[in-house]
């Protein structure tokens, strides 16, 4: 599936763009007014959508056309491999389409490169139709715009094997609730299990310091922050696991696909999903289906971590009415509810996670995850700063990976991991 959870947090490659106006933040020297009539024929990209949902965009392409006479609307959909590399290539070469499926990390360099338009001040007046923190997830640090509309948002619960937890002495129906808990139960399942057994499978991410309660930059967006005592707090834990094999010992090496066939085969006792997992414990294994729990994202800020997706308008766009018109269109109440009822993930519209498919229970697993995971969305956050590039991503990774090998202090590990994200932050300005 294409917009699951793992999508959402799979690698993209890094997104350089080889352009001069790099940190402008202004819109290229093309107007940001969109008023005018929507007209005209405007190019669509998605992002690796076109092989489930062929249906659902062609329809909803030909209403909006139906609706504006005179518009025609081409739609392309590249494969989620190399997507940062096809946008790249068409920013530097002055193809980029009009209407772009983006992240917010995917978002922030074309916005400093002057090829996203700002919508607070083209299309200002839609901003309350949107959830707060989606609005706000394709802002960029030292920026006062909005560069994408937000589309579909996805979270997720944490799923655990009640049977594990039974082997080793803890209780099925009690599963950990805060960091500290999740960190003793792990210890005591590997200790029960001579090690055979790990309860998590992915060194921590960005996304984990940030869950924990760690800052991540300063205010101003221009310098990172993990380093300080709570994120070297957070990586001694995690080396404690790695220690013990409470953490997976190809978790140096692990993507969220090779976790979850580790979760899968009852090696993993926890894994981060959504609920399109479910469908597939119950296809691929039926024995941890029946021995699946269910439960909160573990946070120590009150608020769990989101994925969003969002589309950007392209500032150059020669029909920037109809370009705005076409992503506000399919990014507003109707057409994500719509969108949402195919697949699980959830809108980004203020007031639809109130829709009673989001709030009523039938008594399944599966509606049980959405309408747990739709009442944390209302407040969830992006804890990936929009400016962490892809290549900050591999640095922390391999600062975090000779920490857990032994290789340097978690403090050494992490002063490294920021002074290198710095300098790449320095370059992309």
């Amino acid at each position: 599936m294409p917009i699951s959870r793992r999508t959402f947090a799979a690698a993209v490659a890094a997104l350089v763009l080889p352009l001069s106006a790099c940190g402008s933040g202004d819109d290229g020297g093309g107007s940001t007014d969109a008023s005018g009539k929507v007209e005209g024929d405007i190019t669509f990209q998605t992002w690796n959508l076109r092989a489930n949902f062929k249906d659902y965009f062609e329809g909803l392409i030909a209403d909006f056309e139906k609706k504006y006479p005179g518009t025609h609307v081409k739609w392309v959909d590249q494969p989620g491999e190399g997507y940062a590399d096809k946008i790249s290539a068409d920013a530097a070469g002055g193809t980029l389409p009009d209407v772009v499926n983006v992240s917010p990390d995917l978002v922030a360099p074309l916005a400093g490169a002057g090829l996203a338009l700002d919508l607070e001040k083209a299309a200002g007046q839609y901003e309350k139709e949107y959830l707060e923190g989606a609005w706000a997830s394709h802002r960029i640090p030292g920026t006062d715009g909005t560069y994408a509309f937000p589309w579909y948002l996805n979270t997720g619960p944490l799923f655990y094997n009640k049977s594990l937890f039974e082997k080793a002495g803890l209780d099925p129906e009690q599963p950990p609730k805060t960091y500290d808990e999740v960190f003793d139960a792990a210890l005591r399942i590997a200790d029960k299990t001579g090690g055979e057994v790990a309860t998590l499978a992915n060194v921590p991410t960005i996304e984990d310091f940030g869950r924990y309660g760690v800052p991540l930059m300063d205010e101003e967006g221009t310098a990172f922050a993990f380093n300080d005592a709570k994120g070297v707090e957070l990586l001694t834990h995690y080396k404690e696991l790695y220690d013990a094999k409470a953490l997976d010992p190809q978790a140096l090496t692990a993507t969220p696909e090779s976790s979850g066939k580790k979760f899968l085969t009852g090696a993993v006792a926890m894994n981060p999903g959504s609920a399109l997992d479910l469908a597939n414990f119950k296809k691929q294994a039926p024995n941890l289906y029946e021995n699946i729990g269910i439960t909160d994202q573990i946070t120590s800020t009150g608020h769990v971590n989101m994925y969003v997706m969002g589309l950007m308008v392209n500032a150059r766009s020669e029909r920037k009415p109809a370009a705005v018109a076409f992503a506000h269109y399919v990014t507003d109440a109707a057409h994500q509810m719509s969108f949402a009822k195919q697949v699980a993930i959830f809108p980004s519209t203020a007031g639809s996670l109130d829709d009673p498919y989001f709030t009523k229970e039938d008594g399944t697993d599966e509606t049980r995850v959405r309408v747990a995971a739709a009442k944390s969305l209302k407040t969830a956050v992006n804890y990936t700063p929009v400016l962490f590039s892809e290549q900050m991503k591999t640095e922390l990774r391999n600062e975090v990976a000779k920490a857990l090998q032994g290789k340097q202090s978690p403090k050494e590990a992490l002063d490294n991991a920021v002074k290198a994200c710095d300098r790449l932050l320095q370059q992309q300005g």
